[in-house]
C-alpha cells in the first residue's frame, strides 16, 4: 500500500467508517489515478471533473456508482489532502427510484410453507420478521437472540451500527427448532464446516429457490424480505419513526422512499410473523 493510500485508509479509520464504504472510496481515487495515469495528488479540481464526466458520458456508469466516487474523492481532496476549497458534483438522476415490488402477507406465508429445510426457513423468516439487510442475517450469532428481552441483536449493521431488531415469538419457536435440529455455533447460520457464517450469496440463493416453489412472479431478492416487513408494519399502523430504528435508517427520509403514509400513537409493535395471520387491512 502505498503512503498516500496508507494515508487516506488512516483518516477513514479514524473517523469510523465501515470497511466497504473505505473499500470503495480508496477504489474510486484507485481508478481515478489510472485514467490519468498520475498521481492523484497531483491532479486539479478541472481534471477530476473531466474525468466524472468521462464516467457518466463514455463509461455510462450508474448514478448512484458515480455518486460513490464523488464522495470517495472528496473526501480523498477536502480530508486526506486538505484542499478544503475542492468541490466535485454530478448532476441528480432524472428519474425517480423505482418503488419495489412488495411481497404480500398472503406471499410470504407461502414462501415459507414451500420452504421445508428448517436451515433455510429460519434464514428466511429471521430475515423477515427482524427487517434485517442479507449481510445482518448472515453475520448474527447464537448470542444475539435475547429471548427474555424478546429482542434481537444487529451487531455493526450497515454505519457500522449496533441496533435491535423484534424477536416475534413464532419466530423464537423457530430458530429453537432450528437449533435443537443443527446446533449451530457460534453463528446462527454458519456454512457447512460451521467456523464461518454463511455466505450472502447462498442465502439469496435459498430465497430464490423458496420464491420459485412458491410461484412467486414478482421481481426482487432476499430483500424483498426486509421491504415486506417494513410495508407490513405500516399497513399494522405502525409509525414511521419506529420503522426507522427498526430497519437501522440514518435519515428518515431514506424510510420514507418506500412509506408515504404513517400513523402513530401504538404503544406496541406487532410482529410481522403474527401479522400473517391477521387479515390485511385488520
Amino acid at each position: 500500500m502505498s503512503p498516500l493510500r496508507q494515508r487516506m485508509n488512516n483518516d477513514m479509520v479514524l473517523r469510523g467508517m465501515a470497511v466497504r464504504t473505505r473499500e470503495s472510496y480508496t477504489a474510486a481515487v484507485a481508478a481515478l489515478a489510472k485514467y490519468y495515469q498520475r498521481s492523484p495528488d497531483r491532479l486539479g479540481e478541472a481534471e477530476v471533473q473531466r474525468y466524472l464526466l468521462h464516467l457518466i458520458e463514455e463509461r455510462k456508469l450508474a448514478w448512484s456508482s458515480c455518486n460513490i466516487a464523488v464522495h470517495g474523492l472528496r473526501f480523498f481532496y477536502g480530508v486526506t489532502l486538505k484542499r478544503r476549497e475542492v468541490e466535485f458534483s454530478i448532476p441528480r438522476p432524472h428519474a425517480p427510484q423505482k418503488l419495489p415490488a412488495i411481497l404480500s402477507r398472503e406471499e410470504v406465508g407461502r414462501l415459507f410453507a414451500a420452504t421445508a429445510n428448517s436451515k433455510h426457513r429460519a434464514l428466511l423468516m429471521t430475515t423477515y420478521a427482524a427487517g434485517l439487510r442479507v449481510s445482518e442475517v448472515c453475520a448474527l450469532k447464537v448470542g444475539d437472540i435475547d429471548s427474555e428481552r424478546m429482542m434481537l441483536r444487529v451487531e455493526q449493521g450497515k454505519g457500522a451500527k449496533d441496533r435491535y431488531s423484534l424477536l416475534s415469538p413464532k419466530l423464537l419457536v423457530e430458530l429453537r427448532r432450528y437449533w435443537g435440529a443443527y446446533r449451530p455455533q457460534p453463528w446462527l447460520f454458519p456454512q457447512r464446516r460451521g467456523d464461518r457464517p454463511i455466505d450472502p450469496a447462498t442465502a439469496q440463493k435459498w430465497f430464490y429457490a423458496a420464491k420459485a416453489r412458491a410461484q412467486i412472479g414478482k421481481p426482487g431478492g432476499i430483500h424483498s424480505l426486509r421491504h415486506a416487513f417494513a410495508t407490513h408494519l405500516l399497513e399494522a399502523g405502525v409509525d414511521v419513526h419506529t420503522i426507522q430504528r427498526l430497519l437501522g435508517h440514518g435519515h428518515i427520509g431514506t424510510t420514507m422512499r418506500y412509506f408515504h403514509l404513517a400513523r402513530s400513537g401504538l404503544t406496541a409493535t406487532p410482529s410481522p410473523l403474527e401479522l400473517l395471520e391477521q387479515p390485511a387491512g385488520t
